[in-house]
């Protein structure tokens, strides 16, 4: 999907509701700017809860609107549990879910 390599953007913790929409902003430009190829999303560090899945959902979901897809790194094996656990494998998708490094 484009020849461009992917372009990595940094989510940092605590992630609360007012940032999601700065956060949805900023991976829907990066997304526009790299011709269709995925973004990694740097998510070490971040806690398991509410508002991190409801932003990786919705940060997916942006994605498919242009055609790619939006990948974790260094996502910890609670966060890729809780993802598992609220049912939402077929948005965020665990094998998307880089292991912590």
């Amino acid at each position: 999907m484009g020849s461009h390599p992917a372009r990595v953007i940094t989510i940092y913790s605590p992630l609360e509701r007012a940032d999601l929409p700065g956060l949805y902003a900023r991976v829907c430009k990066a997304l526009g700017e790299n011709a269709g190829a995925p973004v990694v999303c740097d998510v070490t560090g971040m806690t398991a809860d509410a508002v991190v899945v409801d932003a990786l959902c919705r940060l997916q979901l942006g994605a498919r609107h242009w055609g790619c897809s939006v990948r974790l790194r260094n996502a910890a094996p609670d966060l890729a549990d809780l993802v598992r656990l609220c049912g939402l494998d077929d948005v965020i998708r665990p094998e998307v879910l880089e292991p912590a490094s």
